[in-house]
């Protein structure tokens, strides 16, 4: 399994490796481009010489914002993700030991019950929740019963919905081809 969603290598082996860079870049994931969100978990680590929960939780907030403010930014609104980064760094050293992985490995979880650990999350609403379980259920490994539908649609195989869907240049282009067609469906 290798991940191909920022077209870095170094960032893309980053969120491969590292559960908690894909948890990350799930957060960041807004407002910005998919690639600069899930870049951000690398340029992170770089910057503060860490991608740890408990590390990055016991950062000195104004020196985070200040990681984040970096260029080329990590985020397009450097100080509230990174308070939220710290959140969520926090929430899974209070809950999970600092192992984002837990949130789908602990008890043999079923999909309905990830998604409910993934909602309980700091900056994790329904969508981002159902997106990031349909990427663990398509490209991360996770097999626990019933995940597809606990993340409908975003697990709906064939899809070209989301980040879950990005495995090559062709699958983004026909990702960014559904999300402007979703903003005109919107609009019109």
């Amino acid at each position: 399994m290798a991940l191909h969603i920022t077209d870095n290598a170094e960032a893309d082996a980053l969120l491969t490796e590292r559960p908690l860079a894909l948890l990350v870049g799930m957060l960041l994931d807004q407002q910005v481009a998919m690639e600069t969100a899930f870049a951000g978990p690398l340029k992170i680590e770089q910057r503060t010489g860490s991608l740890d929960a408990a590390a990055l939780a016991a950062y000195d907030p104004d020196a985070l914002a200040a990681v984040f403010t970096e260029t080329p930014a990590v985020h397009r609104f450097p100080g509230s993700m990174a308070a939220r980064v710290q959140s969520l760094c926090q929430d899974l050293v209070d809950e999970w030991g600092g192992d984002a992985s837990a949130l789908w490995t602990q008890g043999s979880p079923d999909g309905a019950t990830v998604l409910k650990r993934l909602k309980a999350l700091p900056g994790f609403g329904e969508q981002k929740a159902k997106i990031f379980l349909a990427l663990l259920g398509k490209q991360y490994g996770f097999t626990g019963a019933g995940w597809r539908e606990a993340s409908t649609p975003y697990g709906d195989e064939g899809s070209f919905r989301s980040v879950a869907d990005i495995v090559s240049p062709d699958s983004l282009t026909k990702v960014r081809e559904h999300k402007r067609a979703m903003k005109a469906a919107a609009k019109g």
